[in-house]
């Protein structure tokens, strides 16, 4: 408890700090020495999910002039009215936040976090520019923007800042090692690390993430960000030079435990074998009972109308299209309460079959989660194949039937 105490008044000290400092705006820009220097600053992946892919930032130091300025596009406040709601939608707003260095840096070591610092290899009227350019973008009419986590984030506007400091001089092509989708990019940083969120994130995302980004668009990766600098060259008088002039770690994390042996795959497959072998248990003994159905089936309804609300309610532009709706159908919910032991819509066997096929189509998508939607396919199709066998047995209309329990032999 002690530690976390200190490390709670530890963070508000340095949230303070930043906030006396963000007060002393400079009123007139001043000149950068020779001695300055502009650096892209790489964090690594934290432990909470909008930390999970890393962080970049852009440092302009000036040992003769005191200038310290670390501008960081990654900045949202919990304070925002209607947070939560604002962030479901995407629709909330992200701005660029400055301080000095020291201090970001403190709260990224504390949050064991990797730290790397790439000196740019830039004149001093680039370097100028550069830090031009940001200050304008600290603006309080500037500085804030609408965040896409593939396409505008932390990260890709890095690019942006260079590319406005040196012009035609810059000769940047992007990341260029691997050509992979925006959801494999994912996978690279969650599936072996945070497999629940990966399988949270490849349910909610929809096709336009299944598209091979491209050397530009990979770099909303910070690490990518930092090898996409690595390769890029400057022009200079004489020729050409590497962009990045010398790099070196400022902080290693230490190395962070492991997830749970309760993966989605270990979960999942072992509850496809238990409904598997509950089913048959049902079938040997001649069982109708719809309890398991109805749990089961109102939870894939709440899930396909979560996936319509994204797909519909939502501005992150990578929510659409997704054909997990095929087998997380939402009109499970309510429709499998129209079921019982007693009695049957006369429809229902027709939604079964449509639904059937949905479910047929759906396993051309099975690879999307790494295979983890498999075992999710294999109960719904078992269970469908139960409640399809069990219709001719239960009576349409207010007709009573017994206890639930059928006897063929009585028949």
């Amino acid at each position: 408890m002690r530690i976390k105490i200190c490390g709670t008044f530890r963070q508000i000290a340095l949230v303070l700090a930043v906030i006396l400092f963000q007060t002393n705006v400079f009123a007139q820009l001043p000149a950068l020495s020779p001695q300055s220097k502009a650096s892209l600053v790489t964090v690594g992946p934290g432990q909470e999910l909008y930390s999970g892919f890393g962080h970049s930032v852009l440092w302009i130091y000036d040992p003769v002039t005191g200038i310290d300025r670390a501008y960081n596009y990654g900045t949202f406040r919990f304070e925002e009215g209607n947070f939560y709601v604002k962030f479901l939608r995407g629709t909330l707003p992200y701005s660029l936040s400055v301080s000095p260095f020291g201090l970001q840096a403190e709260h990224w070591k504390y949050e064991n976090r990797s730290i790397s610092e790439q000196i740019l290899n830039l004149t001093l009227p680039q370097k100028q520019r550069l830090f031009q350019f940001l200050e304008t973008n600290y603006l309080p009419e500037n500085r804030q923007y609408q965040y896409k986590f593939f396409y505008d984030n932390c990260s890709t506007r890095m690019s942006g800042a260079l590319k406005a400091a040196c012009g035609d001089s810059l000769i940047y092509n992007g990341y260029t090692k691997e050509k992979l989708s925006f959801r494999q990019w994912i996978d690279k940083y969650a599936y072996k690390q945070k497999p629940w969120a990966d399988f949270g994130m490849d349910l909610a995302i929809g096709n336009p993430s299944d598209e091979i980004a491209t050397a530009d668009q990979a770099t909303f990766l910070p690490d990518n960000m930092a090898k996409a600098f690595a390769d890029a060259k400057v022009k200079t008088a004489t020729g050409t030079v590497p962009l990045v002039a010398t790099t070196q770690v400022l902080f290693t994390a230490e190395p962070e435990p492991g997830p749970g042996p309760l993966t989605p795959t270990v979960v999942f497959w072992t509850l496809g074998i238990l409904v598997l072998a509950f089913t048959y248990w049902q079938i040997k003994k001649e069982k109708i009972n719809f309890t398991l159905d109805k749990v089961l089936f109102a939870v894939v309804g709440l899930a396909g109308w979560i996936l319509l609300l994204l797909w519909f309610g939502t501005n992150h532009g990578v929510t659409s299209w997704n054909y997990d709706i095929l087998w997380a159908f939402p009109f499970w919910l309510p429709v499998i309460f129209f079921l019982s032991e007693k009695k049957k819509p006369a429809w229902f066997q027709f939604f079964l079959i449509f639904y059937g096929f949905l479910l047929l189509c759906a396993t051309g998508n099975a690879t999307k989660h790494n295979f983890v939607v498999v075992p999710i396919l294999l109960m719904l199709i078992v269970r469908v194949y139960y409640i399809n066998n069990s219709l001719s047995k239960i009576p349409t209309g207010e007709k009573e039937y017994g206890s639930g329990i059928t006897d063929t032999k009585n028949h």
